[in-house]
């Protein structure tokens, strides 16, 4: 019997519109504010990245704690849109904040700065909204191939977003009058446009009742435990009870560790293939081969009958395609560089189109073992995975650039620094790619699902 469908086009289109938004933060952030604080602002590396993990603290106990906000959440315009739409003008004010760093404070002020508004940005501000923004996949739909292109149209546009930052930001920061002034109106045009779009975003979709989203598919409710109330400490027990939750949480932090490593190759043009601008076009190898993944992948999902295969034989050819990176660059070929990073982008693209249907899986695993509803919980993965894994990369990076002798002000690093760079661009995208390999082949959470489904 085929599912019942609840979305018209533009619904799709105007929630995947919502990752404009949120790219307009994440992929700006996390691709350029080390190379600002530590070329413009003539801060540590070292010191920066260690500020960015100790931010991390705040992030485990925030993101579960706006997760069973949400879930706790009754307005008219429902649970999740609420905290999505609210909290993104905090977002857009953190973002500035962090790229109008003043150059007249003394550095310890400069330090002070940057931490507690890169603190309230992620902890606080970019958590609620991106929990909200990925709960609406299981709230507005019950339907799996929605929930599929949901996702991604999301994710299109998230690459989309990406691309055009990462091709466009050195040249805005320089026709704004380079250095602290332009970095800090580029990223005032950001956070307008990302205000805008969030908003449209939120006003695009409608949330289900709660009967409708409780109901078996022959109509009738499903029994839940009492009132579903629980706090942080039982909604925390609930998460780790799911296996699944924890496998797609590493995967996830994985992922943003890698393309925290992948961002640095701004720093790889710059000091090892001697251009910046190649950063750009490496943006539209990775960039383009994701969106083509995404626009086939409910198709795939369909004709695979499920995300497990899929998902499992994309990153399969993700990690070959980084193992000829790595030969290339060795060779010094830009062009077959540029080449398999292609590759290894279409492989990996499946998992980011298909993700939240599988979160949405996950959640479901709970309710079926379970008997709560933790949509909003659930998801609390990908806020985690964005936060931590890119912070934790990020952070990573600049220790690593440190410990090699990094200096912004220099215009040639030394050979200890170059050697650290391709370690950095090269090798720990591989690592990590089998690692996430590994971790897929364990997640068949829709074949468990369907399991439960018959014996109850």
């Amino acid at each position: 019997m085929e599912e019942k469908r609840y979305l018209k086009w533009y619904n799709k289109v105007g929630y995947g519109s919502g990752d404009i938004a949120g790219n307009v933060v994440y992929a700006f952030l996390s691709s350029f504010v080390m190379i600002y604080l530590t070329n413009t602002v003539g801060l540590n590396p070292g010191i920066v990245g260690t500020l960015i993990a100790a931010s991390k603290f705040f992030d485990g106990v925030t993101d579960i704690f706006f997760g069973a906000m949400i879930d706790k959440t009754k307005t008219k315009l429902g649970k999740a849109r609420p905290w999505m739409l609210y909290a993104y003008i905090g977002c857009a004010v953190a973002l500035v904040a962090i790229f109008a760093i003043p150059v007249d404070l003394g550095k310890t002020s400069q330090y002070i700065w940057f931490f507690i508004a890169y603190t309230l940005l992620n902890a606080v501000f970019y958590t609620a909204n991106n929990i909200a923004y990925s709960a609406l996949t299981a709230l507005v739909t019950k339907n799996s191939k929605e929930r599929v292109q949901m996702g991604s149209y999301r994710f299109i546009f998230a690459f989309a977003t990406s691309l055009l930052i990462q091709s466009v930001t050195v040249g805005a920061v320089a026709a704004f009058g380079g250095g602290a002034s332009g970095w800090r109106t580029t990223a005032i045009i950001y956070a307008v446009i990302g205000l805008v779009i969030n908003t449209l975003s939120v006003l695009s979709v409608k949330e289900l009742p709660e009967e409708e989203l409780n109901a078996s598919e022959n109509g009738v409710e499903k029994e839940a435990d009492p009132s579903e109330k629980y706090g942080l400490v039982e909604a925390a027990k609930l998460l780790i009870a799911n296996k699944f939750y924890l496998m797609i949480c590493g995967v996830y932090i994985l992922q943003q560790i890698y393309t925290a490593m992948i961002n640095m190759g701004i720093y790889y043009m710059t000091y090892v293939l001697k251009n910046e601008n190649l950063y750009g076009v490496f943006s539209w190898a990775v960039n383009i081969p994701l969106i083509i993944a995404l626009v086939f992948t409910p198709t795939l999902v369909a004709k695979w009958k499920g995300m497990y295969k899929l998902n499992l034989r994309g990153y399969m050819l993700g990690t070959l395609g980084r193992a000829l990176v790595i030969v290339a660059g060795y060779l010094g070929s830009v062009p077959l560089m540029l080449l398999f990073t292609a590759v290894a982008a279409l492989g990996q693209g499946p998992w980011q189109g298909d993700m939240n249907a599988v979160i949405a899986s996950c959640s479901e695993y709970t309710y079926l073992t379970k008997h709560k509803r933790v949509d909003g919980t659930m998801y609390s993965c990908t806020s985690l995975g964005v936060k931590l894994g890119g912070g934790l990369g990020t952070a990573a990076a600049g220790w690593l650039l440190a410990a090699s002798g990094f200096d912004g002000t220099a215009a040639v690093q030394a050979d200890s620094c170059i050697q650290m760079l391709y370690f950095m661009y090269l090798w720990l995208p591989l690592v990590i790619s089998l690692i996430i390999t590994f971790v897929l082949s364990k997640m068949n959470v829709e074949q468990t699902n369907e399991e439960l489904r018959k014996k109850i």
